[in-house]
């Protein structure tokens, strides 16, 4: 293994697991477990799951000025989020480019703000310029603490077994302290996979216990936990159609063409929007979509996109996989606008051969929480 890639403090546990590990963002991450990633996948779909995501970037914002900054920040609402609460939001480039997607937690007394691994510095140094004209202090605790992500069906109700309080008293997108076998816990009632479940976010120093304490409750109390690797993760975050940084996002591409538009509160002022609503009045733009492989044939990042009428170019897949739930091969693509259409017949070169693709309607699997 490389020795300059970072490790998790569940690295050992990961092992024990027979875990099989890749490079992710300058992590040792497990990919995939004894079982595979299609099995994973189906059962974090009927039971329950357990996701290492401790390499993501963690950031505690206080002071004064702290909801006023953040809501400049980010591009959703973060100004009239109530305490207890979380939110889904972009941190934009002033011309609307995407620099990350992340959660914002209103705490008691700060705010919680969750990034992706591969963008912890950029993200950092982006709000620490910004935060010059606010009274704000900001910090990175990706080192002190760690994060667990519990979902599927069963999750809220082993959940509920093991922690002080019942974590279904906390509602969707809701956060709450709770304490599990000593432990004290933030849980985010939120999660990635289009399940419901929980994140914990908890001292780095409690990793093992917490781990281990999550396994032996589970097998005593019936509940079928399984640890699940990141390939499991991006096929389940693919199929609900939630995006994912460097792939379906990135500084080239802006959340209308994302199809986020909805993440983006244009009534108040934050980093991007007059460059966001200068875009939105125009027609001829690329536009996510998602197709479905009408021919045999696996999708792959950077594979070529082309329109069947005239043989032209005019795409490329971002994400391409099997996915399990909906038992198809799918992609999501850029298209110019006017091709986006569900029902729209297009191409992907697969290996030097031409395989039809249709666009189909967004999510192909809806969250069993909405």
């Amino acid at each position: 293994m490389d020795a300059t890639l970072k490790h998790t403090p569940f690295f050992d546990l990961h092992k024990e697991k027979q875990a099989r590990f890749a490079p992710f963002a300058g992590w040792q991450m497990p990919i995939q477990y004894a079982d595979g990633a299609i099995s994973e996948h189906k059962h974090v779909r009927a039971h329950l799951g357990v996701f290492d995501t401790s390499h993501m970037g963690r950031f505690e914002v206080r002071g004064s000025d702290a909801a006023a900054f953040l809501d400049y920040a980010i591009s959703s609402d973060i100004l009239t989020l109530d305490v207890n609460a979380s939110r889904y939001g972009l941190l934009c480039r002033q011309d609307g480019g995407i620099l990350d997607d992340v959660f914002a937690y209103r705490l008691a007394d700060h705010f919680f703000v969750v990034v992706n691994a591969s963008n912890l510095t950029k993200d950092y140094e982006h709000l620490d310029t910004l935060r010059s004209n606010f009274d704000v202090e900001l910090e990175d605790r990706s080192g002190e603490t760690v994060m667990l992500a519990v979902q599927g069906p069963d999750a809220i109700p082993f959940l509920n077994t093991i922690a002080s309080a019942p974590l279904s008293e906390i509602p969707r997108f809701g956060a709450a302290y709770r304490t599990f076998a000593g432990v004290e816990a933030l849980v985010g009632r939120t999660g990635y996979t289009g399940e419901d479940g929980a994140e914990l976010f908890f001292p780095s120093i409690a990793a093992q216990q917490m781990w281990q304490y999550l396994f032996s409750k589970a097998s005593s109390s019936g509940f079928d936990l399984r640890p699940i690797g990141l390939a499991a993760r991006d096929s389940l975050r693919f199929e609900p159609g939630f995006p994912l940084y460097g792939h379906e996002l990135s500084e080239d591409i802006n959340p209308i063409q994302a199809r986020l538009k909805w993440a983006c509160e244009f009534d108040r002022t934050f980093v991007g929007r007059d460059a966001l609503l200068e875009h939105a009045k125009s027609v001829e733009f690329r536009k996510l979509a998602t197709v479905i492989l009408r021919d045999r044939g696996v999708p792959r990042e950077g594979c070529t996109v082309y329109n069947p009428e005239h043989g032209g170019q005019i795409g490329v897949v971002v994400t391409g996989m099997y996915a399990p739930t909906v038992d198809a091969y799918a992609a999501n693509v850029y298209l110019e606008n006017t091709l986006s259409k569900v029902g729209t017949m297009l191409e992907i070169d697969i290996r030097g051969k031409r395989k039809t693709a249709e666009v189909v309607k967004r999510p192909l699997y809806t969250p069993s929480y909405r």
